[in-house]
């Protein structure tokens, strides 16, 4: 399969991987491995009338968790059709449990739940979860070469449908802080410790909007619509990652040189 070319860390090898992004893409999409899956996915998914009969397909599961990037769920079978089966009406439902949304995005997409409709053969269904596979398999193979990368990515896709969304600035936010990519994110990009994560969820909320109101001039989610403030974000996180990384390694030069002075 195609490997995304990287040939440069940080700020410069976002900004090549940008230029570059649709060739890249469109090379990777073509790759035989990834193409057969999509297109046994959209040859078969229509014939699907049951959460069961998705978790029993390998084929189908892997398009359809990779598509909402739960692809390390593959194994966990009986989890999944939980999550499909319970759906997302109920707000005690299994995916509504979970701080991350991908859960319920997975879950709302099939419609498999208690007085949910099932769109597995609505048109244009097999083709936007293919696109979405396409995508975060992309990401994916990105993110083996450089995770910081990864994470710009999928920010870059998924970030500006959370900025548009309904629902209030605070909901916004503990959107993103139960999505582990957005949530590195904004946290390195704000220059949180990873130590961040222990504290009282409603005191973590207060201190993003804080911390986004002084990097951004704004607490509003929204304001990530703008490609613009989408970019700045991903480049301070970018540049961050960059002298983490930077830091990291002189700190293991000067021990390796102290060693070689003893």
């Amino acid at each position: 399969m195609f490997q995304p070319i990287i040939p440069l860390s940080g700020l410069s090898g976002w900004r090549f991987l940008q230029s570059t992004y649709d060739r890249q893409f469109e090379t990777f999409t073509k790759s035989v491995e990834l193409k057969r899956d999509t297109e046994y996915f959209k040859d078969n998914i229509g014939s699907i009338e049951t959460a069961e009969d998705l978790v029993k397909d390998r084929r189908l599961l892997t398009v359809a968790l990779g598509a909402f990037g739960l692809q390390d769920d593959i194994n966990n079978r009986y989890f999944i059709r939980k999550v499909l089966e319970e759906g997302t009406t109920n707000d005690d439902s299994l995916a509504n449990r979970f701080a991350d949304p991908r859960y319920s995005e997975l879950s709302k997409a099939f419609g498999f739940g208690p007085s949910e409709t099932r769109k597995n053969t609505a048109e244009g269904f097999a083709q936007n979860i293919s696109e979405k596979f396409q995508a975060n398999s992309f990401e994916v193979s990105t993110g083996d070469q450089d995770q910081a990368m990864r994470i710009a990515l999928y920010a870059q896709r998924q970030l500006s449908d959370i900025a548009d969304s309904d629902g209030s600035v605070d909901t916004k936010w503990f959107t993103i802080m139960g999505d582990p990519p957005l949530r590195n994110l904004f946290q390195k990009a704000l220059n949180l410790p990873e130590s961040f994560g222990q504290i009282d969820i409603d005191q973590q909320l207060g201190v993003f909007k804080e911390r986004a109101k002084k990097a951004f001039g704004t607490e509003d989610v929204a304001n990530f619509s703008d490609p613009e403030k989408l970019q700045e974000l991903i480049t301070k996180f970018i540049v961050k990652d960059q002298i983490d990384n930077f830091g990291n390694s002189l700190s293991s030069g000067s021990i390796a040189l102290t060693l070689l002075q003893r």
